[in-house]
C-alpha cells in the first residue's frame, strides 16, 4: 500500500484514525496499530509479514532475556544470536541472488558452468524493519533502553506503518516516551502540525518528484542516445527527483506519527544545501547515517587513534552503507565514492573550508549529482556510459519534454537550495497559504486519480 494511493488516503487512513482515536486504553492501541502495520504491509504480499513477525518475536524475546540474565557472557550471547538470525534473513532475501550472480562472474574466468539464480522475491522495506529491530538488540545491550515486557508495544514500535517500509529508522527510545503514554495522547495537539506535514510531502512526491520522472524515466530507457547536455539534464532531473521523493515520504511518515501522538524524527535537513560531503551526511537521510555512525562506525573504531584506521573505518562504513541500500556493485560503488570522498575532505578539508560558501555548496553538491549517477544506474556499463556521456561531449538527443524537465528543475531548485525545509517552517498557515496549500493537494489528488501510485524509490531498499 502506497500512501500516495486512494485505497490508503480514502480507506486505510481513515478507518485506522478513527478507530484508533476511538479506543482508549494503551494495550487496545498498541493492538489496533500492530494489526493495521500489518494489513498496510500485507497489501504488497500477505506471506512477508509470517517474516516480520518471527523478526519481531526473536527481538522481542532477546529483549526479556537481557531483562532475566546478566552476566557479561549471557548477554553477549543475547546479543550476538538474535543480530545473527536477523541479518540471516537480510541476507537471504536480499543478497543471495546478488551473491550467486557475482560468484558466476568470477567463475566466468576458469570456465565453470555457472550456478542457477534463486530468484528470491524482496519483501519491501526489510532493511528499514530489520535495522529497527537491530537497534533495539544492540541498545538493550548497551544499556541505553530497558527492553519493553509488553509485546504489543513492541509490535506495534515494529509494524507502525507510518514508517515500515522506507524508514525514518526510528530507534525504540526515540519513540520509547511516545509510546509509553500513547493512551494519554492528545488527538488535537498535533493534528494541524501533522497534516501541514503530510500535505507536504505528499506535494513534493506527486507534483514534484513525479513529474520530473515522468520525463526523465523515458531518457534512461536509452542512455546512449542522450547528447552530454541531456545526460547532465536527467541526472540533475534525478537527483531533484530522488530528493523529493523520498523527503516527502519522510514528511508524510512525519505528519502520520503526529496524527496518532508520535514524534518521527527528522531525515532531511535540506542535504543540497551541504557545505561538503560531511555536512551532506549530516543532513541526507539523518537516521541512516546515525545508525552507521553508531552501530558500525564508532564500534570499528571511529575516529580514535587517527591515521590510516579512520580512513580504513570510513570506507568500510560507506561500503556497507551502499551495499544496504542495494544488492549491486553499482550500490557498492557508490557508497565507495563517497566513502573517498569523505577521507579526502578529512585530509585536506580546511583547504575546501576557506572557499566562498556559494561555491563550497555547488561543489558539494556537483559531487554528489555525480555520485548519483551509480545509484540510478541498473548495471556498471550503463553508470560508466552515462559518465562518460556527461564529462566527453558528445552529440544525441534531448530527453522528450525538456521544456517541462527545464521548468521543474528550475522549481526544485529554487526549493532544495534556497527555501526553508519542513521542520524550519512555523506550520501556521494564514489563510491564504492554507488555501494554496489545499490547492495543491487538490491537483495531487487529482494526479492520483488520473494515473497508476508511483513507489517511492526507497521502497527497493
Amino acid at each position: 500500500m502506497l500512501f500516495n494511493s486512494a485505497v490508503f488516503l480514502f480507506l486505510f487512513l481513515p478507518i485506522t484514525y478513527g478507530v484508533f482515536w476511538a479506543l482508549s486504553t494503551k494495550n487496545a492501541r498498541y493492538i489496533w496499530l500492530t494489526v493495521t502495520g500489518y494489513v498496510f504491509y500485507g497489501y504488497w504480499n500477505p506471506y512477508f509479514c509470517l517474516l516480520m513477525l518471527f523478526s519481531t518475536l526473536v527481538s522481542y524475546t532477546a529483549g526479556l532475556a537481557f531483562l532475566r540474565w546478566k552476566t557479561p557472557r549471557q548477554r553477549r550471547l543475547i546479543l550476538t544470536l538474535p543480530v545473527v538470525v536477523d541479518l540471516t534473513l537480510l541476507g537471504w532475501f536480499k543478497y543471495a541472488d546478488f551473491a550467486i550472480g557475482s560468484w558466476n562472474w568470477v567463475t566466468a574466468w576458469g570456465g565453470r558452468p555457472p550456478l542457477a539464480p534463486l530468484d528470491i522475491l524482496l519483501p519491501v522495506g526489510i532493511s528499514f524493519y530489520t535495522f529497527h529491530t537491530i537497534t533495539y538488540i544492540v541498545d538493550a545491550y548497551r544499556g541505553h533502553i530497558t527492553p519493553t515486557r509488553n509485546f504489543w508495544e513492541f509490535s506495534c514500535y515494529v509494524s507502525l506503518f507510518s514508517q515500515l517500509v522506507a524508514g525514518p529508522i526510528v530507534r525504540f527510545r526515540e519513540l520509547q516516551a511516545d509510546l509509553e503514554g500513547i493512551d494519554h495522547a492528545n488527538r488535537r495537539q498535533f493534528l494541524d502540525l501533522g497534516w501541514s506535514f503530510f500535505i507536504i510531502g505528499m506535494v513534493q512526491k506527486v507534483l514534484v518528484a513525479d513529474t520530473i520522472a515522468s520525463v526523465i524515466d523515458p531518457a534512461f530507457e536509452n542512455v546512449s542516445a542522450l547528447s552530454t547536455a541531456g545526460a547532465w539534464l536527467s541526472m540533475l532531473g534525478y537527483s531533484y527527483q530522488l530528493y523529493f521523493d523520498f523527503a516527502g515520504y519522510s514528511n508524510m511518515a512525519v505528519g502520520l506519527g503526529f496524527l496518532f501522538g508520535m514524534h518521527i524524527p527528522k531525515n532531511f535537513d535540506s542535504p543540497y544545501k551541504a557545505l561538503n560531503p560531511s555536512d551532506f551526511w549530516r543532513r541526507w537521510h539523518i537516521s541512516l547515517s546515525r545508525v552507521l555512525r553508531d552501530y558500525l562506525y564508532i564500534p570499528l573504531g571511529g575516529s580514535r587513534g587517527g591515521g590510516s584506521a579512520v580512513y580504513l573505518n570510513l570506507m568500510i562504513t560507506m561500503l556497507l552503507g551502499g551495499l544496504w541500500h542495494g544488492a549491486s556493485w553499482t550500490f557498492v560503488v557508490w557508497g565507495g565514492y563517497h566513502g573517498l570522498l569523505l577521507c579526502i575532505y578529512r585530509r585536506f578539508g580546511s583547504h575546501w573550508d576557506r572557499l566562498p560558501e556559494w561555491l563550497q555548496r555547488a561543489g558539494t553538491f556537483l559531487l554528489v549529482v555525480v555520485g548519483w549517477t551509480f545509484f540510478r544506474a541498473v548495471t556498471w556499463t550503463e553508470a560508466t556510459e552515462l559518465l562518460g556521456t556527461m564529462f566527453a561531449p558528445v552529440a544525441g538527443v534531448l530527453p522528450i519534454g525538456t521544456a517541462v524537465l527545464c521548468a521543474m528543475l528550475l522549481l526544485a531548485g529554487g526549493i532544495a537550495h534556497l527555501a526553508p525545509n519542513s521542520f524550519q517552517l512555523s506550520h501556521r498557515w494564514s489563510p491564504a497559504a492554507a488555501v494554496g496549500l489545499v490547492g495543491l493537494l487538490v491537483l495531487a489528488l487529482v494526479r492520483i486519480y488520473g494515473a497508476d501510485s508511483s513507489p517511492f524509490l526507497y521502497f527497493q531498499f
